[in-house]
């Protein structure tokens, strides 16, 4: 009798000892998911994304390293439990916070940085208190901070013939955005021909602004996801996403990004993101009836654009400030040419 309440208890702490391991292996499972990658052919990889390089994503399933080429991921994220600052997913420097692979740009007005890739719900809420309304009396844009010091990139059409600009900026309270308007408003530097603009807040008292880092067009590829935010037809923070049908389609001898994601006016000088977070186009371009085609400015041409701010400088007193026309030389001979004499 003795044995068998013994073997018994033995089953029963057995079994209790089972239970309390499922529930702690069902605990960790709900509060520590892992990274996912989902593969071209369907496939869904799960664990730890331990590294991402220019050509494959490794990642921790447990019992290996897993190296996993690029070009047969359809797309990849981090967990849920990882914050914004841990993944560096678009992380914004409102903070003083920097993330820990930001780059160094030799006292440049803008922020580079090899940023994590996430989903667009996390990128939206890391960057969108970086993106502003730009109005004047002619119309209004979008634009977005590229450094806490309130210097931000729009497009030139946007301000064209304009001096008197205005930039709201949506802050971000418990009960949801608060506009912040600021009418002090300068321009630093303008491009016509490349439609951008640079432009400075000036009354932000002290305080400092939200603000995104800019990607790498060499680091984009066709078929990649990418979103906008913007104010498109006065409707304030929209953001609409699609792909990149190609990242170099040219136009008057220029290059464009093209992407299927909604483009309307309104939406002018405003960011196009990928999903890290980095900026790696302004928008300037789409067509109202025609669904689907949307362009952007490319990165490289916003960041050559700042490096050489001095020679696009603002001159106020200058009718053709950002271009000049080289007058013709003037007649020497002043007298009536022979052709316009009458007959002798």
């Amino acid at each position: 009798m003795f044995g068998n309440l013994t073997h018994k208890d033995t089953n029963r702490r057995f079994v209790n000892q089972m239970c309390f391991c499922a529930l702690v292996m069902l605990t960790w499972c709900v509060f520590c998911p892992a990274d996912r990658i989902i593969l071209k052919e369907g496939q869904t990889i799960t664990g730890d994304i331990l590294a991402e390089k220019k050509d494959q994503i490794y990642i921790d399933i447990g019992i290996t390293v897993l190296a996993v080429p690029k070009d047969e991921i359809l797309e990849y994220e981090y967990s849920e439990t990882l914050t914004v600052d841990d993944t560096d997913a678009g992380q914004i420097s409102g903070s003083s916070k920097e993330p820990a692979n930001a780059e160094e740009t030799d006292n440049k007005l803008y922020k580079t940085a090899s940023l994590g890739r996430t989903t667009i719900e996390k990128c939206v809420e890391a960057v969108s208190e970086a993106v502003v309304l730009v109005s004047s009396p002619g119309g209004s844009g979008s634009g977005f901070f590229i450094n806490e010091d309130g210097y931000l990139i729009t497009n030139y059409h946007v301000i064209e013939k304009e001096t008197r600009i205005e930039v709201t900026v949506f802050r971000k309270t418990k009960n949801g955005f608060e506009r912040d308007k600021f009418k002090k408003v300068k321009i630093e530097a303008i491009n016509p021909f490349v439609d951008l603009a640079l432009l400075r807040v000036e009354d932000l008292e002290g305080r400092k602004t939200k603000f995104v880092h800019l990607g790498d067009i060499d680091r984009i590829t066709t078929g990649e996801q990418v979103f906008a935010i913007g104010n498109p037809l006065g409707l304030e923070r929209t953001v609409t996403n699609g792909l990149i049908s190609t990242k170099n389609r040219a136009f008057q001898g220029l290059l464009y990004i093209q992407t299927n994601a909604d483009i309307n006016p309104g939406n002018s000088g405003g960011p196009l993101f990928n999903l890290a977070g980095e900026v790696i186009g302004v928008t300037n371009m789409g067509y109202v009836f025609f669904g689907g085609l949307g362009f952007a400015i490319p990165v490289n041409y916003v960041k050559h654009f700042i490096d050489n701010r001095e020679a696009f400088t603002y001159d106020k007193d200058n009718p053709n400030t950002g271009y000049r026309y080289i007058q013709p030389d003037r007649r020497r001979n002043k007298s009536m040419p022979k052709s316009l004499k009458g007959d002798s």
